[in-house]
């Protein structure tokens, strides 16, 4: 392996020296982050490293949600925190989203307006779930501006062709992105910025003095003036101390299915299942909540007990009657905590960190990143 004491004159000036900001991941975070520090700062030498070929962690692989909340998930987070931080959480998320629209053409990204359903499988839960309806849309009304953001429809079953949902709660201002289209572009967006992005290069330890921050890789050692951290649901092999864990995230997607009918994006189970069409397939995900704690794990492979359950609910409520195979899996990493509000904070003054995005980084993750860029240019 060749270390960085053994590139070229050209090589080093160009790629590590003299460095300004440092932004360690380039994901949806490190990304925005390293475009905001070039509005602020437009001659800045700002270098981006990313431990893998692409992205290591969930911006390159998630299912393309452009989703800030659907009402059963809402009203579990309203249980666990406070109303403050999920009504400030989730205007974070739906000013992300618009961000992110305002930053790349909807037809560059592939958006899609469609909206999104939370689907139930009782009257109990009906029951339960619809006198709250009111004070949701009174609340996203408070932040967004727009009225009537959900609704309940009883046909969704004879609608898309599926099995044991008496309903869903419809979210009109929720959509859905390309994910791979997201990616192209915001590599276009760095390199028409002058930002350097390295792969290959894994951070294993950072240090701070007055003037700099000492970043340890496994390629040697380099030097900026200022750190940025976005590596999300890794962050904890940088800085154990943080409070975010990392939750892995399986996902599959089907062969091509004549005459699909369920397109759209919707959820399941307060949100810990998710489906899509991407094209005539469907997209499946989820599953967390049937072990939290294996799935509280770095490894990105794939376990038996989510995969065959994904596969059930597949076949049995989804596509039933179809018949498919499934072409794809592969699972991501997230960042989550005990709240779902994000760590937008200094470590030291040369170094601040921007992660645990609770598995809403296409909607949170541009404000995330311009926020990290405006704290640590505060000094």
């Amino acid at each position: 392996m060749i270390q960085f004491k053994q590139l070229s004159f050209w090589e080093k000036v160009t790629l590590l020296e003299q460095i300004d900001f440092l932004v360690v991941g380039s994901g949806i975070v490190g990304s925005a982050c390293a475009l905001e520090l070039r509005r602020r700062h437009p001659d800045a030498k700002i270098v981006i490293l990313e431990r893998s070929y692409l992205p290591l962690g969930a911006s390159t692989k998630n299912a393309g949600f452009a989703c800030f909340g659907s009402v059963t998930e809402l009203l579990d987070d309203l249980e666990k925190s406070d109303e403050t931080t999920v009504w400030n959480t989730v205007k974070l998320r739906y000013n992300g989203l618009q961000r992110l629209l305002q930053r790349y053409p909807e037809a560059e990204i592939n958006y899609e307006n469609c909206g999104s359903y939370d689907l139930i499988s009782s009257q109990a839960e009906q029951d339960f779930y619809h006198p709250k309806l009111d004070y949701l849309n009174r609340q996203i009304e408070s932040l967004t501006g727009h009225k009537n953001c959900y609704s309940f429809e009883s046909d969704v079953q004879s609608k898309y062709g599926f099995k044991g949902f008496t309903g869903g709660y419809f979210n009109r201002l929720e959509g859905a992105i390309d994910t791979g289209k997201l990616l192209l572009a915001t590599q276009k967006d760095l390199a028409r910025n002058g930002i350097m992005c390295l792969f290959g290069i894994e951070v294993s330890s950072f240090q701070s003095d007055r003037n700099h921050v000492t970043i340890e890789t496994n390629y040697g050692e380099i030097k900026a003036r200022k750190l940025c951290v976005t590596v999300n649901g890794f962050a904890k092999k940088l800085l154990p101390g943080l409070a975010v864990e990392p939750a892995r995230a399986q996902v599959l997607v089907t062969s091509e299915i004549p005459d699909l009918k369920a397109k759209g994006t919707f959820h399941l189970d307060k949100g810990f299942y998710y489906f899509r069409n991407v094209g005539n397939r469907i997209l499946f995900g989820g599953g967390r909540n049937l072990d939290f704690e294996a799935e509280n794990t770095f490894d990105l492979g794939q376990t038996k007990l989510i995969q065959t359950k994904l596969e059930t609910l597949l076949a049995g409520y989804i596509l039933p009657g179809k018949t498919f195979t499934i072409d794809y899996r592969w699972s991501g990493t997230m960042g989550v905590g005990e709240i779902k509000a994000p760590i937008i904070e200094k470590v030291d003054p040369h170094c601040a960190v921007g992660v645990r995005l609770g598995g809403m980084g296409v909607a949170i993750g541009s404000l995330v990143g311009e926020q990290l860029a405006g704290l640590i240019s505060e000094s």
